[in-house]
């Protein structure tokens, strides 16, 4: 059997995942089974110098706050800010402790330097401004949306005024109470006050959209594109916090359902600009329905890649990373039975590997789902391979590589 896998694994470079797909994707999206772990990054690193270089892409979007993100663009394609500032303040979720992102923006800074605006690199996050512990007030995002407004259109047409807006929202801290995410009735997502801006978010974007002929000229498609953001992490966050208030059995999937919402419309505006290469966890970019129980009860939604995939189609492709051992968190050597134990007994440290072939070549046989002793792993679930295109494995995963501080 191992002979049938090594035929088919190659060296991870761009020509060869790319070799995997039937056209050339909008996003190319490659998961990761745990978060923390810099040789995973450095894997990704060097896949997308490759893809900027050799295959014409010009965007890597990862798993952080998308309005953070822009503080990382800003400093790769203007210089903004200095490199310290920025990993400190554009990244969520802990990423800019990581040494590995931090050589990303310093080369993609590099990169851009003495380039036209049309050939430069560009930076995106995609997550929505949540965490595991609630999710940001929509202040942020309404305030710049209704200020590029204010300057660029006459006074008669917005439907409010920033006081209208300030009063509304009221003390940042009701919307952060970490206690609402637990706590249905700790949540002012279904206040009357809220209710009203869900209508004024509405209305605002309603007017970026009809205006669009006069304000891209007016400023351009970049500013358009980036208040645009601010319109829909606006419209996301109130949707959000309004699940947050739901006391019903639903809550918690209709809660993942807006995350993943947040996440995917993002993913497919910046589809629409430039071929892009996604970083996430697996869990999000893959095409199957995901699956979690919390607070004992479970919950189903589809992810991010799901949602995308559905509308993109061969435009979107999935790459599930796999990893053989994290020994310092007590993932040893996989039983030979899983696809990671497959894979691992090849004589390389990484390479990809056509999925579907994959499934072929282990016939009848079913590997065995792996089983981790430690919940930051996610282990690989072999009944994906069929909606999988290809699976980057990584055959170890050193000590002292570790960042996450949720590890």
């Amino acid at each position: 059997m191992t002979t049938g896998i090594e035929d088919i694994a190659q060296a991870v470079t761009a020509a060869s995942v790319l070799g995997l797909l039937p056209v050339r994707p909008r996003l190319l999206a490659l998961g990761e089974p745990t978060h923390g772990e810099d040789v995973l990054l450095d894997v990704r690193n060097g896949l997308f110098r490759q893809l900027v270089e050799r295959e014409g892409y010009r965007t890597i979007a990862i798993e952080s706050d998308c309005l953070m993100g822009l503080v990382v663009d800003d400093y790769v394609t203007a210089g903004t800010g200095t490199l310290d500032e920025v990993m400190e303040r554009g990244f969520s979720h802990g990423f800019g402790a990581s040494a590995a992102n931090r050589e990303l923006v310093s080369w993609m800074r590099a990169y851009n330097d003495g380039r036209p605006a049309a050939e430069r690199v560009r930076f995106a996050g995609f997550e929505g401004p949540v965490e595991i512990t609630g999710a940001a007030s929509p202040r942020q995002a309404l305030t710049a949306l209704h200020t590029y407004l204010t300057t660029r259109v006459d006074a008669d047409l917005l439907p409010c005024t920033a006081e209208t807006l300030d009063r509304l929202l009221g003390a940042d801290a009701r919307w952060t109470d970490p206690a609402a995410m637990r706590d249905p009735s700790r949540s002012v997502g279904r206040t009357p006050e809220a209710g009203q801006l869900r209508l004024l978010a509405d209305e605002l974007v309603a007017l970026l959209d009809t205006q669009a002929p006069h304000l891209i000229p007016a400023t351009s498609r970049d500013d358009w594109d980036r208040v645009h953001l601010y319109g829909r992490t606006a419209v996301g966050l109130l949707r959000y916090h309004f699940s947050m208030a739901d006391p019903s059995p639903a809550r918690m999937a209709r809660l993942l359902g807006a995350r993943a919402s947040m996440m995917a419309a993002n993913l497919l505006a910046i589809a629409e600009r430039r071929p892009t290469l996604v970083y996430a966890h697996n869990g999000h970019l893959q095409r199957d329905k995901s699956r979690i129980r919390m607070g004992g009860l479970p919950a189903e939604w589809w992810s991010a890649g799901a949602i995308v995939g559905a509308q993109l189609g061969t435009a979107y492709a999935f790459l599930a990373t796999a990893l053989g051992t994290i020994r310092h968190r007590g993932v040893e050597t996989p039983p030979a039975n899983t696809v990671e134990g497959l894979l691992y007994a090849l004589p390389e440290d990484r390479y990809v590997v056509d999925a579907r072939r994959l499934a072929v070549a282990l016939g009848a046989g079913t590997p065995a789902p792996r089983v981790s002793p430690w919940f930051g792993y996610a282990p690989l679930e072999p009944a994906h391979l069929q909606s999988i295109d290809g699976i980057v494995f990584v055959r170890d995963a050193p000590a002292g590589g570790t960042w996450w501080p949720a590890a």
